[in-house]
């Protein structure tokens, strides 16, 4: 059950990989705007074709919580910055920006949630943004600012991923998924018709953007299943192989060549998160037996009537 988890977790990550190359293909020729709303329309429909088999209930006062609410303006801005970014940028750096994520996570719960985070994280928090600097290296002449887009979506991401985890625990996931996707159509039509680019209805364009629907759903209940088969603990790790395969898609789909400064920098993103990761499982392990331990015995119940 174990392997198998971390097969479709690793599956998973190949299928985002591939959302990336088909949200960039689709926006070679068509504007931002119009790839996202046509994505986010497809896979908005997908999700309510789940949830109604599922027997998940959309329409309910839930979508309004405060929470809710706070979670769709966070998806708004992570998508918007994620589209631009990668119409703009290269695979490979955009790759590595996308997996600084748990880094910013753990700053986020720290200055915001109030999460303790002891000397150890801190510092490979700095050295995972240390990483990000060199990959995006704002001082070159290789900077083009769509850079920016990058880090503000994956800001925006991971201020989503921080504000779920104060959103009702009795809200199925699915429905907040449903409407996380379901709020960026109506940013998507304003981005399209802000465009300067004309629209494309071409071939191409459209397949790009319905083979980024179809992964992009695939990728989500890939780690969706993968999540329920074992303890995160032991899979989320490999989330860290889309490290592999965006860049190897770059390479192979649009002929990018990244150097040895963007090698280096996400090696080092790597590491660091990969260490954070450990250290809060190591601090998450050692929390547990002392919690149990104050934990009083059970008394036994008296049996009336006897």
């Amino acid at each position: 059950m174990t392997l198998r988890a971390i097969l479709l977790m690793i599956l998973s990550m190949a299928l985002l990989a591939g959302s990336d190359t088909f949200y960039k293909l689709a926006t070679l020729a068509a504007p931002t705007g119009q790839v996202m709303t046509l994505v986010s329309l497809g896979g908005t429909a997908l999700f309510i074709v789940m949830s109604v088999l599922m027997g998940v209930r959309l329409v309910t006062r839930e979508a309004l919580h405060p929470m809710i609410l706070l979670r769709n303006g966070f998806e708004v801005v992570g998508a918007i910055g994620l589209v631009t970014g990668i119409a703009h940028v290269s695979l490979p750096v955009f790759a590595a920006i996308l997996q600084s994520g748990p880094l910013i996570v753990t700053l986020g719960a720290a200055i915001f949630l109030k999460e303790e985070v002891g000397p150890r994280r801190w510092a490979a928090i700095a050295v995972g943004l240390f990483g990000m600097l060199l990959v995006i290296r704002p001082w070159s002449a290789q900077f083009t600012g769509y850079e920016l887009f990058a880090v503000i979506g994956i800001a925006g991401l991971s201020g989503r991923d921080l504000v779920t985890r104060l959103s009702p625990g009795h809200i199925p996931a699915l429905a907040i998924s449903t409407w996380g996707f379901g709020i960026t159509i109506p940013a998507g039509l304003v981005l399209w018709q802000l465009a300067d680019q004309p629209s494309d209805w071409s071939g191409p364009t459209l397949l790009a953007c319905l083979g980024a629907i179809v992964v992009t759903t695939a990728g989500y209940l890939a780690v969706t299943t993968a999540m329920r088969l074992a303890p995160a603990s032991t899979v989320a790790p490999f989330r860290y192989t889309r490290l592999i395969f965006t860049p190897a898609l770059g390479i192979l789909v649009f002929g990018d060549r990244p150097d040895l400064m963007t090698y280096a920098g996400s090696g080092i993103i790597f590491a660091a998160g990969l260490y954070t990761f450990l250290r809060e499982r190591a601090l998450a392990r050692s929390v547990a037996p002392a919690a149990s331990a104050t934990v009083p015995l059970a008394q036994p119940t008296p049996c009336k009537g006897r």
